[in-house]
């Protein structure tokens, strides 16, 4: 897994999956599909995982077991809903939903970093430029590196912990940790929960469409959803399903489900319409956190673009108000 996703991963990763979801949609074997997919990859460092997954297949292995072996190659949620599809006979629909999603976070990721470009190339003109005419009256090297890469340097590492916190190979707990930090967060905290119940909602009607019990469903579920908060919640349901209550009244009672969510879940749990049900939820919870994902990708380069607007308007000000300080030094100076 790399230590930045870029758009360029995310986009591989949705053409593979949209070139495995056209063959086998067409009729072609997975053996074959794989086999095409491995002859002409998205990117060469795909071959060797899928070399790996057809061995596996050849040798009497299932599609599931098979990527099992390929270890961190393939998200959690990626492989729950791949074995879902396996079992259900919709590998084809795996397939394109797994490339849809994908795709869209390509598409966001390209967002926020073209939208990123103009205010990050504002804050480095801003904090080279005006120490600049100090060195070019003291020659203070040492004194314009500490002005400017002292500066920046602060700000490149803050941006790196950032991002190697919210990577997704961390333990459970401090991926709870992290998630329980972003929850408060407006729109943010909000757009990660609503496509955690998405992910949960479609691996949960695909596992189910394959003949997995409502429990292991459940667990296996929650498991694929990249939620450790939902997770959490999900094991300590275990005993009350045991001891013979259904998931909709206890989803109705817990604060991590919306009201959209249980009341919907209980309903298709109800009248014997559930895969119907989590079908919808599925969508509406992937548009509801895509447009607000959306919402913050546009907003935050404003926000950091204002912020750094501010902090030039303040240079120029302390420029004048030095400047002027020169003037009266000089004029007092004057016998």
């Amino acid at each position: 897994m790399p230590f930045l996703v870029t758009p360029r991963p995310l986009q591989q990763r949705a053409d593979f999956y949209h070139q495995l979801a056209q063959l086998t949609a067409a009729g072609v074997t997975l053996l074959s599909a794989l086999e095409m997919a491995e002859r002409a990859p998205p990117d060469r460092s795909y071959r060797a995982p899928l070399h790996r997954v057809r061995g596996a297949i050849q040798e009497g292995g299932t599609f599931s077991e098979a990527l099992q072996q390929t270890g961190a190659w393939l998200p959690p949620f990626d492989r729950a809903l791949l074995h879902a599809g396996e079992h259900s006979g919709r590998l084809p629909n795996c397939f394109k939903l797994l490339a849809d999603h994908y795709t869209d976070r390509a598409r966001l990721a390209r967002q926020v970093i073209g939208d990123l470009i103009y205010p990050l190339l504002l804050l480095h003109l801003a904090v080279f430029i005006f120490p600049f005419a100090q060195l070019f009256v003291s020659g203070d090297l040492p004194g314009y590196l500490m002005k400017t890469v002292g500066v920046l340097a602060p700000l490149y590492a803050a941006a790196l912990v950032a991002i190697w916190a919210l990577q997704g190979r961390h333990k459970t707990a401090w991926r709870e940790a992290v998630e329980r930090l972003l929850h408060p967060i407006p729109v943010l905290g909000a757009a990660r929960r609503a496509l955690a119940l998405s992910r949960l909602a479609s691996a949960l009607e695909a596992l189910l469409s394959a003949g997995v019990t409502i429990i292991e469903a459940w667990q296996m579920a929650a498991l694929a959803c990249g939620s450790p908060v939902l997770q959490r919640e999900v094991a300590r349901w275990q005993p009350q399903l045991r001891s013979g209550s259904t998931p909709g009244e206890i989803v109705s009672t817990s604060r991590l489900f919306p009201d959209v969510f249980s009341n919907l879940y209980c309903t298709g749990e109800a009248s014997g319409q559930l895969d119907e049900s989590l079908r919808n939820l599925a969508k509406y919870f992937q548009e509801e956190g895509t447009r607000k994902l959306h919402l913050v990708a546009r907003w935050a380069p404003m926000l950091i673009y204002f912020a750094i607007v501010l902090l030039v308007a303040w240079k120029i000000v302390q420029f004048w108000l030095g400047y002027f300080q020169q003037i009266n030094n000089a004029i007092d100076a004057v016998p």
